[in-house]
């Protein structure tokens, strides 16, 4: 036990995994790829997967490290969210209890996975009874707003992503509602960087479809490089949780991640995140109380 774990949601959008594994490929233990059987979406939609993708996999896995983990992730009296929180915490049990249990989705790409993990090894105590002291590691992601011939659009400012846990009692897709340690650490987040009905089928089939806001498609189909600073509150869910626009001069990853590695604006102060671990661990010392944890048996019953 105390491995490093990573688990990826496997669905519509697997080709994103050809650029998400690889950062993180050398330096995890164990890599599960979650697959629902019978190749559904959390809204119960149909995808197919390339067959060339599994070669691949196959060809790539050199350190026989990734394990397809298949199983019944749909159950239909579940919204979509709940199928998500569902999945989670089925491919976590997979993972081992007792590991560092990392979760990213297909779409999220490591800066510096390297790090991570020396971030994780400082926290290593956590591992002992991870029941009695759950914690949430905490990082930032880059979002991708939209790619343009010679570049792309991305979010301002850095947003909070849960990363990691000890124990996943989750409440809501990957958050546990647990302390939170945050952390410096940074990834490139392509949620957006689809073509338009790519964009579609991803709202449509997400946990949180049913709060799409009406205005973002109009922002997201005018937005360039030359207009982008005029478009504001660009959110796909509450529009003002994203307030403006950067520009990437270019469109390839490599160049993109040695940008936000010597941008000092595109990560965390270390003021900014001693404030706010200092707040998460006195908020959790007064909450010292029986905790409810999520009662899953209802989501195991396909009936």
């Amino acid at each position: 036990m105390k491995n490093i774990v990573v688990g990826f949601l496997m669905s519509y959008d697997y080709e994103k995994l050809k650029l998400s594994i690889p950062p993180i490929y050398d330096q995890a233990d164990k890599i599960y790829l979650a697959l629902d059987y019978k190749y559904r979406t959390w809204n119960g939609e149909f995808f197919e997967i390339d067959p060339d993708f599994f070669s691949w996999l196959e060809q790539f896995d050199i350190a026989g490290k990734i394990e397809i983990y298949k199983d019944d992730f749909y159950v239909p009296k579940l919204n979509a969210i709940q199928n998500d929180t569902r999945e989670r915490h089925l491919l976590a049990l997979k993972m081992g209890i007792g590991n560092w249990l990392v979760q990213v989705d297909s779409d999220e790409i490591f800066i510096d996975f390297d790090q991570f993990v020396k971030t994780l090894r400082q926290h290593d105590k956590y591992l002992v009874n991870p029941e009695e002291n759950p914690v949430q590691i905490a990082g930032f992601l880059i979002n991708i707003y939209k790619y343009l011939e010679d570049g792309l659009l991305y979010v301002e400012q850095p947003t909070k992503v849960f990363l990691a846990t000890n124990y996943p009692n989750y409440k809501t897709a990957r958050k546990t509602k647990e302390r939170i340690i945050y952390t410096n650490n940074v990834l490139l987040h392509e949620c957006l960087s689809r073509t338009e009905e790519e964009l579609l089928f991803k709202f449509k089939n997400w946990g949180h479809s049913h709060q799409i806001n009406n205005q973002f498609f109009d922002k997201w189909k005018k937005a360039d490089k030359n207009n982008y600073k005029t478009i504001k509150n660009i959110f796909y869910l509450n529009p003002e949780l994203w307030k403006s626009l950067g520009y990437f001069d270019t469109k390839d990853l490599k160049k993109i991640k040695e940008i936000i590695k010597v941008n000092s604006k595109m990560s965390p102060s270390k003021f900014y995140l001693f404030k706010k671990n200092i707040g998460q661990y006195f908020k959790h010392l007064r909450l010292f109380k029986t905790k409810k944890d999520i009662n899953f048996e209802g989501y195991f019953k396909n009936d």
